[in-house]
């Protein structure tokens, strides 16, 4: 399947990650290393549920400042691509359920580069609206943020 790419309703991150793909894959499936690095710092993530399987449930919790953890993000993976690409939505909850309120779908995809992994968080949104709603909510900072956080937890392990 290719990507195809409408700048009415999509935003994007990339870079170049100087790590394996192996690691940064580790990174967005293992539940203990996720939750180092996918809500920018100093907030903190705890994932309730990851099932890494096109259906499966992808729910996470944030605290702020210390505080309770709070729901972050109740999601569906929609495909599952060893090493290669991760797709998630809100617009569905586990079990292909449909979400209250739908907002994007995430594509993140892995492929090789001379100097590590080419990374690549693709955010695709239903309206002109919710994609300008979370471009000015902080998406480049917050994703840009987060991708930055988990390039520094795989390098170093690298």
């Amino acid at each position: 399947m290719s990507l195809s790419v409408n700048p009415e309703l999509d935003l994007t991150i990339s870079r170049v990650i100087k790590a394996p793909r192996s690691a940064v894959w580790h990174a967005w499936t293992d539940r203990a290393s996720f939750e180092q690095w996918w809500v920018p710092a100093p907030a903190r993530c705890r994932v309730q549920e990851m099932e890494l399987r096109p259906g499966g449930s992808l729910v996470t919790l944030l605290s702020e400042n210390g505080g309770d953890f709070m729901p972050h993000l109740r999601g569906c993976f929609l495909a599952i691509d060893e090493l290669e690409r991760l797709v998630f939505t809100n617009s569905l909850v586990g079990g292909w359920r449909p979400a209250e309120e739908p907002f994007m779908t995430a594509i993140i995809t892995l492929r090789e580069h001379p100097l590590g992994t080419d990374y690549t968080a693709h955010v695709m949104h239903k309206s002109n609206a919710d994609r300008n709603m979370h471009e000015k909510m902080g998406f480049y900072d917050g994703w840009g943020t987060v991708t930055e956080q988990l390039a520094r937890l795989v390098e170093r392990r690298s």
